[in-house]
């Protein structure tokens, strides 16, 4: 058993804290919802800045989750130090995202076969052109496996990544509309570059909950714990890893 600690900025915890797979929800409360409700015997092993961290059993089978925080900086922070110094190999995003296309409705499930993005994550890595940012066809193949079980509504394709959340121009994400980007989120781009960088596996899911096109939308409350398909295709994918 390893029992060196690892005193990151962000996560003050041993690599046998957390299992191979990590859920990441962007807000604590979820993860904290999903532990509570979801894993046995749940733990607390990382509560630096807030940002809970639980590793408990399900089905028998040891699952971690943890937040992420919002946008691709902390996305990038959490994921990379989960992967490259705690042993983590697998993360699967557990998110909101915004519909941006007129075929997907509020609470639908989005699986990110590839993420775009707005921001400056990839700069870091001196590419002579534009990476390309995608899921692992091993999570994306079994995460959809088990949507088809239970028989929920979802859509399979392009997610988008913003760093900004209120635009200054209001027509901006069009553009994506019209090239079938399914919604925009947050995360999944620098979740996805980080898998790529460290040779790990990463998806992004997300709960369609509100409708760039249509403006329909959830309330805090219900983003925060009613998006249990999401949860369970997450952790039901989780244990087959």
């Amino acid at each position: 058993m390893n029992k060196e600690k690892y005193y990151t900025p962000h996560i003050k915890a041993t690599p046998d804290d957390f299992a191979k797979t990590v859920l990441m929800p962007g807000d604590p409360l979820r993860a904290k919802f999903i532990a509570e409700n979801y894993l046995e015997s749940a733990q607390l092993v990382n509560n630096v800045r807030g940002i809970g961290g639980y590793t408990g059993l399900y089905r028998g089978e040891r699952v971690s989750v943890m937040a992420s925080g919002m946008g691709m900086p902390s996305m990038g922070i959490y994921s990379y130090e989960l992967f490259k110094f705690f042993g983590v190999e697998n993360i699967i995003r557990v998110g909101s995202a915004g519909g941006l296309s007129e075929s997907v409705k509020i609470r639908d499930i989005l699986f990110g076969m590839g993420a775009s993005y707005v921001g400056g994550y990839a700069g870091q890595y001196g590419l002579e052109g534009t990476f390309s940012p995608i899921a692992s066809y091993e999570l994306l193949k079994t995460a959809v496996e088990e949507a088809e079980k239970l028989g929920v509504r979802y859509s399979v394709g392009s997610l988008l990544s913003s760093d900004v959340f209120y635009n200054d121009n209001p027509d901006a994400r069009l553009g994506w509309t019209k090239i079938g980007v399914l919604g925009v989120e947050m995360e999944a781009a620098a979740l996805y570059m980080n898998a790529a960088r460290l040779g790990k596996r990463a998806l992004a899911i997300c709960t369609v909950s509100d409708h760039l096109i249509t403006g329909e939308s959830l309330d805090a409350d219900l983003r925060q714990t009613s998006f249990t398909e999401m949860m369970e295709i997450a952790l039901n994918t989780a244990i087959r890893l």
